[in-house]
Parts: C-alpha cells; sequence; structure tokens
C-alpha cells in the first residue's frame, strides 16, 4: 500500500466519497489515528451509513473482515467519526484525527446457547472473544476481528506514521469513554500502538520482559482462575479490590498469584 495524494493506493482498496466531511485539517495535522468499529452486519452496511448525509457520520477507511478497504474521504479532510471527544487537554477529536473503522459486530449477548449481535445475527463460539473492557469491570462477550483486519490496520497506522505528523493512535472508547465502546478489548489496541509508536521499547520488553513481584488487585473484583483463559474454571470466589498477591509467574498477558491459594489472573487488573 502507499498514499499518493491523500488517498490509500494498494490491493483490494477502493474510494467511496461521502459527503459528510468538513474542510482541510489546520497545519501539521492529522497528528491521532482513531480506531472504531462499525457494530453492524457488514462493509456494504457500514458504507452506506457513512455516506448518507442523513446519518451525519463518516470516516476516512472502512476495513472489511476480508481486507476490502474503502476510503471514504481523503487524509487531508476532517471526517465525522469522534463526535463528543476529548483526551488529555484536547476535545473535539475530528479536528485532529484520521478516523478507520473495522467491521465488526461489538458487544455480543450469550442466549439460547449462542451469541448475538444487537441486530440479531449469530456468531460462533470461534468468532467470540469472552474479556473485560478497559471502562468496565465485568466480563462480556464480543465479535473477534479477523487476521487480516488486524494486520492491514497495523500496516496503514505504519504508512500514515511515515506520511503524517502521527503522535497517537487511539480507541473511541479514550476519548469518548461515557458514550462508546469500539473497538473493545477483542481488538489488540494496546498492543498495536506501542508497537508502532515505540517500537525500540516494544522490542527490549519483548526480550526481556519484567514481572513484578508483588501487587494489588485494582478492579472491584478480580477473578482467579486454575489457567490463563478466560474460559478457565475458577479456582475460588474472585478477589476483592485491594487484596494484595505475590507474583509467581506471568504469561500471555496474566499473572498467576498467591494469597493463601494460587490460581491466573488478567494481568491487568494487578497494580
Amino acid at each position: 500500500m502507499e498514499i499518493r495524494d491523500y488517498y490509500l493506493h494498494g490491493e483490494g482498496v477502493s474510494v467511496t466519497e461521502t459527503p459528510n466531511r468538513s474542510g482541510a485539517f489546520a497545519e501539521g495535522l492529522p497528528d491521532t489515528v482513531l480506531i472504531h468499529y462499525t457494530a453492524g452486519p457488514n462493509l456494504s452496511s457500514a458504507v452506506n451509513t457513512l455516506t448518507n448525509p442523513s446519518s451525519r457520520a463518516s470516516a476516512h477507511i472502512v476495513i472489511g473482515r476480508d481486507g476490502e478497504i474503502r476510503q471514504l474521504a481523503p487524509f487531508n479532510i476532517i471526517a465525522w467519526h469522534a463526535g463528543q471527544s476529548q483526551y488529555k487537554e484536547r476535545t473535539g477529536f475530528n479536528q485532529y484525527s484520521i478516523g478507520i473503522e473495522l467491521d465488526n459486530a461489538g458487544e455480543l449477548t450469550r442466549r439460547n446457547g449462542g451469541y448475538y449481535s444487537w441486530f440479531g445475527r449469530r456468531y460462533a463460539k470461534e468468532e467470540v472473544v469472552k474479556a473485560v473492557h478497559r471502562n468496565e469491570t465485568v466480563e462480556k462477550y464480543w465479535h473477534a476481528f479477523s487476521e487480516r483486519q488486524i494486520a492491514l490496520v497495523y500496516d496503514l497506522c505504519i504508512l500514515l506514521k511515515e506520511t503524517y505528523n502521527i503522535k497517537y493512535i487511539l480507541g473511541h472508547e479514550e476519548v469518548s469513554p461515557n458514550r462508546k465502546l469500539d473497538p473493545g478489548p477483542a481488538f489488540p489496541l494496546d498492543k498495536l500502538r506501542d508497537k508502532i509508536l515505540n517500537p525500540d521499547r516494544s522490542q527490549n520488553e519483548a526480550e526481556s520482559p519484567e514481572i513484578p513481584e508483588e501487587g494489588v488487585v485494582s478492579a472491584s473484583s478480580l477473578n482467579i482462575r486454575l489457567q490463563p483463559d478466560v474460559e478457565s474454571e475458577r479456582a475460588a470466589r474472585p478477589l476483592p479490590n485491594g487484596t494484595k498477591v505475590k507474583i509467581l509467574e506471568a504469561k500471555d498477558g496474566w499473572y498467576k498469584v498467591q494469597t493463601l491459594l494460587e490460581g491466573w489472573v488478567n494481568g491487568k487488573y494487578i497494580k
């Protein structure tokens, strides 16, 4: 892929212009990539919504599950994807960011032995991730992103960083935490942006990760499991907030901890 004259060029890339846009970015902008999920059934549905004038919404890029990419606005023009938003000292992130939408159903509900989206589609267990959202404390079910989508987001963010003054890669959930859940815990946002924005640090951490010896439960309650997996059987009742633990081992984002018992917990809730 490459960017020429503010448009993405490459295999699987096409353009469908959206009327839902403002003027050009100010000098030195954009400096942020903002990642979303569509919460819809497919790429075509998302493109139809984001190019409909009555929706008052748009984005620069939509990425389908099979790798199809649709560009809706050139990268020098402001699109309408952030809405009411704030991060650090800045508000109104449309004026700072390139919006990337990923075809994904978002949060799912488990019922009748299946997993269902808000629009009624059933998803197989292999397409489901059970995880706790960064802004919540309870495990929920989420539609998994395809490996192709994740790889394309990575490649596109690298390209945008090389072309523009990109300093931040954020999720909609981080700039609008009281309104939005996207892209959610099924998307490896923290890992992706750290690898792109801090490549030297990420490499060093991969070679010799530091594991704390002790920690304290930071969630309101934290499940402790027999194995480092959200589907694993619980080892005991959840650990309450403030529980001190000894950290014995780390694996794939989990810590094996010891209080009066041993089990596996999600490492991001240990401080």
